[in-house]
């Protein structure tokens, strides 16, 4: 079953976000604000998840797509490094870059394109 590139991608996202943000608990510094942990990396994976669904969309390309997914997570880390502190840096940026990676492979390698979608109704 092929899905979508943006449904995918906002699957594949959620997914990766909320292990992100589950692993967290590994950290026992941040035991006093996970809800907003697991809640901000949840939220980082969705958005990251379909913006990276709809480019891959309109780009035909692995390379670009990926390329497209690391910078796409990498500016969605970067908000959300500059809520939570720049001394937690590479604790979110590293994670981010790595899911924006693997969405951005997933939705070229496995999702469903426009023209797909448009041939199969």
């Amino acid at each position: 079953m092929n899905l979508a590139k943006p449904v995918l991608g906002l699957a594949v996202g959620g997914v990766l976000g909320l292990l992100d943000g589950l692993s967290g608990f590994f950290e026992p510094s941040l035991a006093p604000v996970m809800g907003s942990v697991i809640t901000f990396s949840l939220l980082k994976g969705l958005l990251a998840g379909i913006a990276i669904g709809c480019v891959s969309q309109r780009v035909h390309s692995m390379l670009l797509g990926i390329l497209a997914g690391v910078g796409i997570a990498a500016v969605l880390s970067l908000l959300v490094i500059l809520r939570a502190g720049m001394a937690l840096f590479w604790d979110i940026m590293i994670p981010g870059m790595l899911l924006g990676l693997i969405v951005g492979f997933a939705t070229q390698k496995f999702g469903r394109g426009r023209e797909s979608a448009l041939a199969a109704q």
